[in-house]
């Protein structure tokens, strides 16, 4: 055991010591809190670019549509398309907006501009055509007060969500807030499972390609030097997402501070964060947060195990192509089944890919905020559990031949004698 606490402590600080995981440590939560402070920061800008665009409307009948504000300033003319483009030449206008008859009829609206018009000129003419012609329509059938009458039936329902007990207790319940929590844990194990079940395959192959195996095996088994390698660049995958959480929240705080609180909580996003609050209330985050911890370390420790023994099979890295294709398999249609298990979190398709271990730790995160019978939550684990166990005896039986073998080109009949060993 003692062996074992080394080789951790020596992949640990080996890795934890690299420039590549102090900057990646660092620049990310910088990369998170600007996610959130620049769309804020972006928010206070107001656009002093004006947008001159000229109207030729041979329909006569749209000129009350278009209203001039700070942005946007329309000029009206009765000379042909043409003529325009030539003074559009001279004066740098935005462009030309030519309207040919009734566009309840047929007619058509085309913009003319010597550079692509953004998107969000594009749908404000839209909007403001769209708006015109409803009214005028409305207007038309003759009915006192009709739009005043149509403004009051528009209604926007909220369905609340609660959920009862096997005692009767309710509690408030958020399907919104499920599905995000679900999404953002699950999405968290797959990109660790990827990242650092590769770093213990590479991790593998570059000491078996450079013979310091060789001269490690010498003194701990095999055995103890993979599980070693795992747990140690585990806690370094645990460190860095501390790290990336702490350091986020400390930047966004800042940013909050500096942007100035009145302009992040202002009147028209305060509802929403109200409304985010109370969900956020409705969840169990604290259980949540246990089996994120199981199935994450689960995951991770089924996953690389098995990546440990493909990296003790190939000469190169290049190899390792060939046997870890069946590994990343699983992992991306976890990603799938979690996508469709969110809308449907008690299907057969949730149920039975939250139970598979190669799927579960993925997929069950995104069932757990739902509510998951205990039973169903135990058998996953216990499964999870076994197989990662299987795992690492299949694994230890290809690295401990693996790692010592060279020169000799690895088949998957090659690698079922070794298991047989």
């Amino acid at each position: 055991m003692s062996k074992i606490k080394l080789i951790i402590a020596r992949e640990y600080t080996t890795r934890v010591y690299k420039k590549s995981f102090i900057l990646l440590t660092f620049l990310t939560p910088i990369l998170f809190a600007a996610l959130f402070a620049v769309p804020v920061w972006l928010a206070q800008i107001k656009n002093s670019e004006t947008k001159d665009i000229v109207v030729i409307d041979h329909s006569k009948s749209y000129q009350a549509a278009f209203i001039n504000d700070d942005v946007y300033h329309f000029t009206f003319c009765d000379e042909t398309l043409e003529d325009e483009k030539k003074k559009e030449r001279e004066n740098a206008l935005t462009g030309i907006l030519l309207i040919s008859g009734d566009l309840t009829q047929g007619g058509s609206a085309t913009m003319y501009a010597e550079t692509q018009i953004d998107l969000e000129t594009k749908i404000h003419i839209e909007r403001l055509l769209s708006d015109y012609i409803e009214t005028q329509k409305l207007a038309s059938y003759q009915i006192p007060n009709l739009q005043e009458m149509i403004a009051e039936a528009e209604t926007d329902v909220h369905v609340a969500t609660i959920r009862w007990t096997k005692d009767g207790d309710e509690q408030k319940g958020s399907a919104e807030m499920a599905l995000i929590l679900g999404m953002v844990t699950a999405f968290i194990i797959y990109m660790f499972i990827v990242m650092y079940g590769g770093q213990v395959m590479s991790g593998v192959v570059q000491e078996k390609t450079n013979r310091i195996v060789e001269v490690i095996v010498s003194s701990v088994k095999p055995f103890e030097l993979m599980m070693g390698k795992i747990i140690g660049i585990a806690l370094v995958g645990l460190t860095q997402i501390f790290l990336w959480v702490v350091l986020t929240l400390i930047l966004t705080s800042a940013m909050t501070l500096i942007l100035g609180s009145d302009q992040i909580v202002n009147t028209d996003n305060q509802e929403a964060l109200h409304m985010i609050s109370e969900m956020s209330g409705s969840l169990n985050l604290g259980s949540t947060l246990l089996y994120f911890l199981v199935y994450f370390l689960g995951g991770y420790l089924l996953y690389a195990s098995l990546f440990a023994a493909v990296g003790s099979a190939v000469e190169n890295e290049t190899d390792t192509q060939q046997f870890s294709l069946p590994l990343t398999i699983p992992i991306i249609f976890a990603i799938y089944a979690a996508l469709y298990s969110a809308e449907n979190p008690d299907g057969p398709l949730a149920f039975w890919c939250s139970m598979i271990p190669f799927t579960s730790p993925i997929v069950m995160m995104v069932r757990l905020p739902y509510g998951v019978p205990g039973w169903q939550i135990i058998l996953s684990i216990i499964t999870l559990v076994l197989s990662f166990i299987g795992s690492t005896w299949v694994a230890g039986k290809i690295y401990r031949t693996g790692v010592l073998m060279y020169g000799k080109k690895v088949s998957w009949k090659e690698l079922w004698k070794w298991l047989r060993y």
